[in-house]
């Protein structure tokens, strides 16, 4: 994986700063201008020259990639206004990130890209961009997400009967493709003469891709005027179940690597490309099952006395007392006391990585010794291991990822549009 922080932060570099730093404020040049109003905010001309130029930097190996710079201003201060609104619901809606959950994030960035932070910090620097920025966004970054989560969470609800509806209509669990488009938009009521140029405009893009001229995540980033322009025109693996009726014959009608005609839908010309595909088999997995007891650790029974109450439950165990009936009397495991500490069958971290660690050590019948974890002390004894086939549970798992997936997609992009609509939002791009 390069080192390279992603398009989509590189995009939201540098959104707050200008307004939220006293030390941004000092360097902001008096000659400033605004480039667009957001209710009582304001977006400047050098916040937005600041994210361009973050985008330019990540594509400096791809000059060609990029749309003309004018085009790629529009994009970047779209969303940069869809962002700055979102930020401002989140604030408003007592949406909080501490400095902590900001640090562990970025911890998170720099082992995803291989790095230490101090690494990571001297790769933006490289780069040209600033490190306290890049912390900013990526808080911005959180507000939006967890925004996003609370919307959505009382207004995505999925049935069993709406699972049991898509896998008598849908083949769900087989085989994946990875997708990737280009719009060429038309407005509302377009003439003849309109559509004939967004065709053509297509099919020359697509002309374009098949001659190497360009692949297509740049002709994308390029050309098309769709939301995820930026992003290459990536939808990510979809199932052949999750990509509209309409469209699917097409898609299996390409191989990897070849692109679509032009084909019109609502909004425009799209063309769409077949990046790769893959094959989904059965699916078994290794459960487990085993005994637990746990002395836990209290404010009245600290780390050592938990320590000696969990080595003497052991050894009574292993004089022979009975498993069970020590961890109905003893064990603090609300969940398996009443059983005698059975835990049924799981997969072998389903109960943290300790208990896992430990549990794939043992033999079949084997007592493990006493071992501690972040909540208390625990003994377990390993009774058996077995192969499950889980492509059926796997099946509907994805079905309802599947609605899951396509109910929040429609009701967030229904809020942000209501967002947008509510909100005043005054671009003076073109004023510069």
């Amino acid at each position: 994986m390069k080192h390279r922080i992603s398009l989509a932060l590189a995009v939201l570099l540098a959104t707050v700063a200008a307004l939220s730093s006293p030390v941004m404020a000092q360097v902001t040049q008096p000659v400033d201008s605004i480039v667009a109003i957001v209710d009582e905010d304001v977006i400047l001309r050098s916040e937005l020259d600041r994210a361009v130029e973050n985008i330019l930097i990540q594509y400096a190996d791809q000059p060609g990639a990029l749309p003309p710079r004018d085009v790629l201003e529009r994009q970047v201060l779209d969303r940069l206004v869809l962002m700055r609104l979102q930020v401002s619901r989140a604030r408003d809606s007592g949406i909080r990130v501490s400095d902590s959950e900001v640090t562990q994030a970025v911890q998170s960035v720099a082992a995803r890209n291989r790095m230490t932070v101090d690494q990571l910090r001297q790769r933006l620097q490289a780069d040209g961009l600033d490190y306290d920025e890049f912390r900013a966004n990526l808080r911005e970054e959180m507000l939006i997400e967890r925004l996003r989560q609370r919307y959505l969470q009382s207004r995505v609800q999925v049935s069993e009967a709406e699972v049991d509806q898509l896998l008598e209509t849908r083949q769900v669990g087989g085989p994946e493709v990875h997708l990737a488009i280009i719009l060429v938009a038309l407005p509302d009521g377009a003439t003849p003469e309109q559509v004939n140029t967004a065709y053509q405009k297509a099919a020359g893009i697509k002309a374009v891709v098949e001659k190497g001229e360009l692949d297509f995540r740049a002709a994308a980033i390029r050309y098309s005027d769709a939301p995820n322009a930026l992003d290459g025109g990536d939808l990510g693996w979809r199932g052949y179940d999750s990509i509209p009726p309409a469209f699917v014959d097409l898609v299996r009608s390409l191989q990897p690597g070849q692109v679509s005609e032009p084909i019109r839908g609502p909004g425009g010309f799209q063309l769409i490309h077949v990046a790769e595909t893959r094959e989904a088999g059965r699916q078994v997995v290794t459960e487990y099952n085993a005994q637990h007891l746990l002395v836990r650790i209290t404010p009245t029974r600290p780390y050592e006395a938990a320590r000696q109450r969990a080595e003497e439950l052991h050894r009574r165990i292993q004089a022979g007392e009975d498993f069970a009936a020590l961890a109905r009397e003893f064990s603090d495991d609300t969940i398996t006391r009443s059983s005698g500490g059975d835990m049924g069958w799981f997969l072998i971290n389903a109960w943290g990585s300790a208990v896992g660690n430990v549990l794939n050590g043992l033999a079949d019948g084997q007592l493990s010794e006493p071992f501690a974890s972040e909540i208390g002390w625990h003994i377990i004894r390993r009774l058996g291991t077995r192969e499950q086939d889980v492509t059926e549970e796997n099946r509907r798992n994805q079905a309802r990822e599947i609605i899951s997936r396509r109910k929040a997609e429609e009701e967030y992009e229904r809020f942000l549009r209501q967002l947008r609509s509510e909100a005043y939002v005054e671009s003076r791009l073109a004023a510069g």
